[in-house]
């Protein structure tokens, strides 16, 4: 897949936004909120997001650990643990999130939705940002494994594609290193952590930026001559 939009498809978006993004982040579901909430102010609320990889743990066994355990040992304690995620429900009520982190009992491999939402958006890129949406709403939300195969295969479903198709491309390794390749080439463009966002290809902007900074960057890259 090109990461480049065709002309007329560029044309109709003006712009050309790139979301690098895990979807295990909740700070990611937080910027993709902001993100729609300052292209609605922009008049472009249904502009397709390129949706690009990264993976915040690279090594995670492919059948993920076990949530309070992962907690402990990235923040070094669950009370250190409690005190950040406290502070993301804040930030995620005002976005309309209601984030149920008590819910997730796994941290799972990432891998694999971020294979699905390639091998769904290299087709059909507009059903990306509601794809993007409906994985975060069922790790963040209802707790679910979204490193499960019979999971991501009942989200691609209800978005039009085929459960025996999707389980059997899960199954294998087709675009498994491109995911890999994308993880590197972003550490090489100088993002360590996400969200990431890509204007034009031109400007980026880290970090989960409230609607304001992030509708000011629209702009910017609305006066620009629109990429080919």
């Amino acid at each position: 897949m090109n990461w480049q939009l065709g002309h007329s498809e560029a044309s109709m978006a003006a712009i050309r936004i790139e979301a690098i993004i895990d979807t295990v982040c909740p700070w990611c579901y937080i910027g993709k909120k902001r993100l729609e909430k300052a292209l609605a102010r922009e008049q472009l609320d249904h502009m397709p997001i390129t949706w690009r990889p990264f993976l915040l743990n690279p090594d995670m066994p492919n059948g993920g650990i076990d949530r309070k355990l992962y907690l402990s040992a990235k923040f070094g304690g669950t009370e250190s643990a409690t005190r950040v995620y406290k502070a993301i429900e804040a930030a995620g009520a005002a976005v309309g999130i209601d984030f149920n982190f008590d819910a997730i009992r796994l941290t799972p491999n990432s891998t694999d939705s971020h294979r699905l939402i390639y091998k769904v958006c290299a087709e059909r890129p507009a059903v990306g940002n509601d794809l993007v949406e409906d994985l975060f709403t069922a790790y963040f939300l209802d707790g679910r494994d979204i490193g499960d195969h019979d999971v991501l295969s009942e989200i691609a479903v209800s978005h039009g594609e085929d459960r025996n198709e999707i389980l059997d491309y899960l199954g294998g390794d087709m675009d498994r290193e491109f995911v890999s390749q994308e993880n590197r080439v972003a550490h090489q463009m100088g993002v360590t952590g996400v969200p990431c966002f890509l204007f034009n290809s031109r400007h980026a902007l880290s970090g989960a930026q409230e609607p304001d900074i992030l509708q000011r960057m629209i702009r910017l890259a609305r006066q620009e001559e629109t990429p080919v």
